[in-house]
């Protein structure tokens, strides 16, 4: 829960350092929001009202001081055949039901399933989109006038060398500031944001989608909502561990759950698209000072600001310039570190890794990437705690009693290992199976404990389970077989 006093130090610490990263991060949001637009096969207006809308109310609303919500590819991958079949109406429509879908999911605190996303996972995600953004400017790079080369690497130059005389204002702000000043001046030949599409020139209006009220309008936008909807809050969610990795920080992602939620109703209502946190905006706000809720608010006010009064200068900043601030968020995003740790980390942690980044770049889909990490990752350490598992016979002086010591973890992926640790062929008339150190998870192992137990006993052996814990006798009296059978009675203890 976030308290009134830390709500407030969100918006008041770091005033000045996050209005000047809100700017830069506007200026980065414009050829996004409008490559977005164009991807969904709406109007560049839908992606740029849909990135001011979605800013300025996730940082009200989220729970990740300092992330950037906005207009994002992997939302506009979605739209696509909505838009195509159906109209723009139905995209609102859609927009908004996803908002409610996401909010319910913060209300059912959702955001905790980022315990479950391994580190390896995260580390491959991160990569991926550090590759994916930098494969993105290449269209920015090929075909495109001599003069764009020499103008990137004086934005790369400015943006790593400036900090050295002073980090009082952000270097990718100056880039872009130098590089449109001197473009303009020089009258030199460049691709600039005005290529892109037409800039709207007015505020936004409310207004409410145009659509039916039917079960019909209902079974078209909700396939679409929900994909729409886990899309939107994965990368969302993610991004935000990241940003708490970066600012070592913590944020409550239920919270940001609502908070995408309300965000994406809410330029639904203005005639934007939906929308999730991006990260390579989130690190440029990061990386030239942004920490609180003002930093995320600045960037969306000021980028209607932009293309509403100052359409005329957006107009004419070179494409050269934001692709030089853009590759240099490639460069920050990749964890190079990661190159050296796969020499180092456990095989299964660099598999998981280089699964998460190999599938998000076959299929360019940051969902599907994830989901094979943890799948994977489950997989891995279903298989390693299955490993543990040991079952140790020790038979008595008289040779008339036999011990079974089980010790681990027994759940479905370890119950053969639990049933292989047993002789069924050669045992004594009296069987103590001692559970002490074991916890048995689900009805599989349940299921086991019942083999091992009736097969003792039609070798002609009294069976006693000695040792279960309080949850693993719950489940014992809930689904065993064995001590249900009058027959030949088992005694638990």
């Amino acid at each position: 829960m976030i308290t009134s006093s830390r709500y407030l130090r969100d918006w008041t610490s770091n005033i000045r350092a996050d209005v000047l990263a809100g700017i830069v991060v506007a200026l980065a949001l414009i050829p996004e929001a409008i490559g977005f637009s164009v991807m969904a096969g709406v109007d560049p207006k839908v992606g740029l009202y849909a990135s001011f809308a979605i800013a300025c109310v996730s940082a009200i609303t989220g729970g990740r001081p300092g992330m950037i919500s906005a207009a994002t590819a992997a939302t506009a991958v979605v739209m696509v055949s909505l838009v195509r079949d159906h109209g723009l109406q139905y995209l609102f429509a859609a927009t908004i039901l996803m908002g409610l879908i996401q909010i319910v999911a913060g209300v059912l605190k959702l955001g905790r399933v980022m315990r479950f996303v391994s580190r390896s996972v995260i580390t491959g995600f991160v990569n991926a989109l550090a590759i994916l953004i930098f494969l993105a400017q290449l269209p920015e790079l090929v075909g495109v006038p001599v003069q764009t080369y020499p103008m990137v690497a004086a934005g790369l130059a400015i943006i790593y060398l400036f900090p050295r005389l002073t980090k009082a204002v952000p270097s990718p702000l100056v880039a872009i500031a130098a590089l449109t000043l001197f473009a303009w001046w020089s009258g030199m030949d460049l691709r600039t944001v005005g290529d892109l599409g037409q800039l709207p020139d007015s505020l936004p209006v409310f207004t409410l989608p145009q659509v039916p009220l039917t079960l019909e309008t209902l079974q078209i936008i909700l396939p679409y909502s929900l994909t729409l909807a886990a899309v939107g809050l994965l990368e969302s969610l993610l991004t935000a561990q990241i940003v708490d990795d970066m600012t070592d920080t913590t944020s409550n992602k239920s919270q940001e759950c609502v908070g995408q939620g309300t965000s994406n109703i809410a330029s639904a209502l203005i005639g934007g698209m939906g929308g999730c946190a991006m990260i390579g905006q989130s690190v440029i706000n990061v990386t030239s000072g942004g920490r609180g809720r003002l930093s995320t608010f600045v960037a969306g006010a000021f980028l209607l600001f932009l293309i509403v009064v100052l359409n005329d200068i957006v107009r004419i900043i070179p494409m050269a310039a934001l692709v030089a601030v853009m590759i240099m968020v490639s460069i920050g995003t990749f964890s190079w570190r990661s190159l050296l740790d796969l020499r180092t980390n456990p095989r299964s942690s660099s598999v998981v890794m280089l699964a998460t980044v190999g599938t998000v770049l076959a299929t360019h889909d940051l969902a599907a990437g994830v989901l094979v990490g943890v799948l994977l990752s489950g997989v891995f350490f279903a298989g390693k705690v299955s490993r543990l598992v040991d079952v140790t016979s020790t038979l008595d002086a008289g040779a008339s009693r036999l011990t079974c010591v089980v010790t681990g973890q027994i759940f479905f992926a370890s119950a053969e290992v639990f049933l292989r640790g047993f002789d069924f062929d050669h045992m004594p008339r009296e069987v103590v199976i001692d559970v002490t150190e074991a916890h048995f998870w689900d009805i599989t192992a349940i299921d086991a404990l019942d083999k091992a137990v009736l097969k003792l006993r039609k070798a002609g052996a009294e069976v006693r389970v000695d040792g279960l814990n309080a949850a693993s006798a719950t489940m014992v009296d809930r689904f065993a077989r064995h001590d249900k059978d009058a027959s030949a009675p088992t005694s638990l203890h």
